[in-house]
């Protein structure tokens, strides 16, 4: 399970660097990217790649254990369950502003 997080962060790390590689400023025909412009791709790229896929594990660890629970306490109290799904709510509510933060980044 561990793997395939890794592996998942490390394809939204080389997609958002190649979408912040594409969207830096385009030089006149044929003429080399220079090495700023380069590195502030990568740099704005890098940023958004950490901060959503911390985002996105984080409310993914938050809505497996917050889950869980839930549904155990329903599990003996049927009536909580409106309470139990506003909490997992709540943290996968985590993972939509840390994608929306990233998507803010790369548009910077």
């Amino acid at each position: 399970m561990r793997w395939q997080i890794g592996l998942l962060a490390v394809v939204a790390l080389g997609l958002m660097a190649s979408s912040a590689m594409a969207a830096a400023e385009a030089p006149a025909a044929g003429a080399p990217l220079s090495e700023t412009a380069v590195s502030k791709a990568v740099g704005v790229a890098l940023a958004a790649a950490i901060v959503g896929a911390l985002a996105i594990v984080g409310a993914g660890y938050a809505v497996g254990r917050v889950g869980s629970a839930a549904l155990g306490a329903m599990a003996e109290r049927p009536e909580l369950f409106v309470r139990a799904l506003v909490f997992v709510a709540l943290a996968e509510g985590l993972a939509v502003v840390g994608f929306a933060l990233a998507i803010v980044i790369l548009m910077s």
